[in-house]
């Protein structure tokens, strides 16, 4: 079986599947036409998120039996027209899950202390001790969107952290020891902190607006290391003027780029500006399942998952 591989991944991927008998080609730099001429002599793609995989594209992969994404979600490959033609779809939630759950936390505890404030007064010589007061999680409510790999992980890293861990996901049955499950409306109206771990998806698309965030009975924490697009700046922002929501940690942005490699290709937005300049707001770079440790997990998930199908 011939695999054509459209991103760098960790050296294993190759290496695993070269000594299982696959025929493994790299191809990080051609444009999706060039690709779209070659693809044929393919029977499975190994990408990361570089170009959308469209109708157009699997068309022209007429030998096509599998996708391989290295990574979580796979809204970057149009998926009925896949399983349409019975390409097989892989993605690794389970190789970084363990590293989103870290990176939420660190968010919040960041958060909750002001620890991106008070190291830059540190840094530019001000000891503001009363202004840097802070919260501590134990007997807040946490309320997470979305409770599958991901939210899973964030709920087992807040277990010992006696407070009370609610989930939501359109799924039945998901709860354990770490949430429980229960409706949207008790999430908004309970929660001091929501976390979202939600795929982009038609549902979760601009999900939060200031419809959404008009239901919650007090004001809260936001966490999004999810999707940038189910977050509406505009609104995000005009609910930390009000104090609807007290503060944000952003590891996904609204303006990424398909391929998260980059922010945005155009003038800055307005919102976007006033996001930036917000000390009650953290900010990362698409980086919460990013770690040395996670590329590892990822390429191996990814290499396990094609052995059991198709060696």
């Amino acid at each position: 079986m011939n695999i054509l591989h459209l991103d760098n991944n960790h050296p294993l991927l190759i290496e695993q599947l070269t000594k299982a008998g696959f025929k493994n080609d790299e191809n990080y730099t051609s444009s999706k036409e060039e690709i779209e001429q070659i693809v044929g002599a393919y029977e499975g793609i190994v990408i990361r998120s570089r170009f959308k995989i469209d109708a157009q594209f699997l068309d022209a992969a007429t030998h096509l039996k599998f996708i391989a994404r290295v990574g979580a979600g796979l809204e970057s490959i149009d998926i009925p027209y896949a399983e349409k033609k019975g390409v097989k779809l892989f993605s690794a939630p389970e190789g970084n899950k363990n590293a989103v759950g870290e990176h939420a936390l660190g968010m919040l505890l960041s958060l909750f202390n002001k620890l991106n404030v008070a190291d830059r007064e540190v840094k530019e010589g001000h000891w503001n001790r009363e202004a840097n007061r802070g919260h501590e999680i134990e007997g807040k409510t946490i309320g997470l969107i979305g409770y599958g790999n991901m939210g899973k992980a964030f709920a087992k890293k807040l277990k010992g952290f006696d407070c009370t861990v609610f989930c939501y996901d359109i799924v039945d049955g998901v709860g354990n020891k770490n949430g429980t499950q229960v409706s949207l409306e008790t999430i908004q109206e309970m929660a001091d902190v929501v976390s979202l771990h939600t795929p982009w998806t038609p549902l979760t698309n601009k999900m939060i607006n200031s419809e959404f965030i008009s239901k919650f009975k007090k004001p809260f924490w936001l966490i999004n290391t999810a999707r940038g697009k189910s977050v509406v700046t505009k609104d995000l922002v005009h609910a930390l003027k009000e104090g609807k929501i007290l503060g944000a940690g952003l590891d996904v942005l609204e303006y990424e780029k398909l391929s998260f490699e980059s922010l945005f290709s155009s003038e800055m937005p307005t919102e976007l500006q006033e996001l930036l300049t917000m000390s009650n707001v953290i900010l990362s770079p698409h980086v919460a399942g990013w770690t040395v440790e996670s590329k590892i997990k990822l390429a191996q998930t990814i290499v396990e998952k094609i052995l059991e199908h198709f060696s």
